[in-house]
């Protein structure tokens, strides 16, 4: 049975997707510890960060970074985070989120229920910081209409 990142990749599932490549996707989840808080994801179904062949997750980590640095620019944070956890989904994905404290990386402070619209623009203002950045080859083009 596809996973639920699997569904989304192949268009099953809306996702507000950020970065398309031929291994890898990044989406917004829908329960950001902080604004643009992203998810690295590849592809291939890969159950966990230990399962992943080494050139995947060199890959991943690559998209990661450039995930962070436009983060870091479209939010004005001084870090960038990534964690990797993977418990809810059997499916490997890296965490990116924009950081200004360490005190503040915890799922504890993920928000749920956030309006979409919020989730919408803030997917925007990643598209574009990753265009801006020299990343337009990778970006998806911009929704006519909004995920749920």
């Amino acid at each position: 049975m596809p996973t639920l990142f699997t569904r989304i990749i192949d268009g099953e599932l809306p996702g507000r997707l950020v970065w398309e490549d031929d291994r890898a996707v990044v989406l917004l989840t829908i329960a950001p510890i902080t604004d643009g808080h992203a998810l690295v994801v590849p592809r291939e179904e890969v159950e966990q960060l230990t399962d992943a062949p080494d050139d995947l997750l060199a890959h991943l980590t690559t998209v990661a970074k450039a995930v962070g640095r436009a983060q870091q620019a479209a939010w004005g944070a001084p870090r960038a985070a990534l964690l990797v956890a993977g418990f809810e989904i059997p499916h490997l994905h890296l965490h990116v989120l924009p950081a200004w404290d360490e005190s503040s990386l915890t799922f504890a402070n993920a928000r749920q229920g956030v309006p979409g619209a919020e989730l919408d623009a803030a997917a925007q203002r990643l598209r574009d910081a990753l265009r801006a950045a020299g990343h337009g080859a990778h970006v998806p083009a911009d929704p006519e209409v909004p995920a749920p």
